[in-house]
């Protein structure tokens, strides 16, 4: 696949860490007196970081990139060291990404001898005391708190008597179409939900009746800017996320509209099919029409 991703001219990087907190998916992290890039799965490639390097160190670069692979990336990354391998592991495992920090560690494991350092040490990373976790919690500085990525628990949620509150059924986060990461291991075979963003707020019931059991991923087709963005995540979300259904939940005015047709230009680009299904919500929160397109 045709890929866009961030490059850092580590000659021109003075260290300054300005793109750090522009990094919304946290990819960035100031390793060794250089901004490095720690996570090339949670790089989107929108180079909202460009404009806050003082020495045009950071540019995208597109260029053919096959499928993610934790493997080939950790391998790479050994050449950095020691910081940004360890920082890498602890990226993964704060953004709730076991299936690839599993592939690591396998991958750590096995080549061993060539480590830059110990196995007890990445024991020690991942597995510290309450304390240290809580200190690096708190002193982490790998973008914004509020786009990294998390799965939740789903036997763990309070469940919601009739007289009382209605339970959460989102499992996943981010849900913004410009914050997710269609390589995120949720979206592996999932069930996507993609809903107007006014869509919650309309329909009394959405958690129960559409997010249950799905991925939910939102936007809005008016005022939202980047729609070729959106196109290309969710043909990455088709081919690669290998997602097993589509459901698009819009409202009946007309720029909603908008949402189903770039569902349908991403999966008439994309190499496989997948079934969707179009849920038409009234302003006044009834379903309208639920039909597969």
């Amino acid at each position: 696949m045709l890929r866009e991703i961030v490059k850092i001219d580590e000659e021109l990087c003075n260290g300054c860490g300005l793109c750090v907190p522009n990094c919304h998916e946290g990819a960035l992290q100031i390793i060794d007196g250089k901004a490095r890039l720690v996570s090339e799965l949670m790089c989107d490639g929108l180079g909202a970081c460009i404009g806050h390097c003082p020495e045009g160190a950071i540019t995208i670069e597109k260029r053919e990139a096959d499928e993610y692979d934790e493997e080939v990336v950790i391998a790479q990354m050994i050449k950095s060291g020691k910081a940004t391998v360890f920082a890498h592991l602890k990226h993964l495992q704060e953004h709730g990404e076991t299936g690839y920090l599993n592939q690591a560690l396998n991958y750590i494991k096995a080549n061993r001898e060539r480590m830059p350092f110990q196995i007890r040490e990445v024991h020690e990373l991942l597995h510290g005391n309450k304390e240290q976790r809580h200190e690096h919690q708190e002193g982490a500085g790998c973008g914004c708190a509020g786009s990294a990525s998390k799965t939740f628990n789903v036997a763990g949620m309070k469940m919601a008597t009739p007289e009382t509150e209605i339970p959460s059924a989102l499992t996943q986060w981010p849900v913004q179409m410009h914050l997710i990461n269609p390589a995120a291991s949720y979206f592996q075979g999932a069930d996507l939900l993609v809903a107007a963003d006014c869509a919650g707020f309309a329909y009394g019931n959405f958690h129960n009746d559409f997010i249950k059991g799905k991925k939910l991923v939102i936007a809005c087709p008016k005022l939202d800017h980047g729609k070729d963005i959106y196109i290309q995540k969710l043909t990455h979300l088709i081919d690669n996320a290998r997602v097993n259904t589509i459901t698009v939940v819009i409202m009946e005015v007309p720029c909603c509209g908008g949402l189903s047709q770039m569902i349908q230009i991403a999966a008439q680009s994309a190499s496989r099919k997948v079934p969707i299904k179009e849920v038409v919500i009234s302003i006044r929160g009834d379903v309208l029409s639920e039909e597969w397109i």
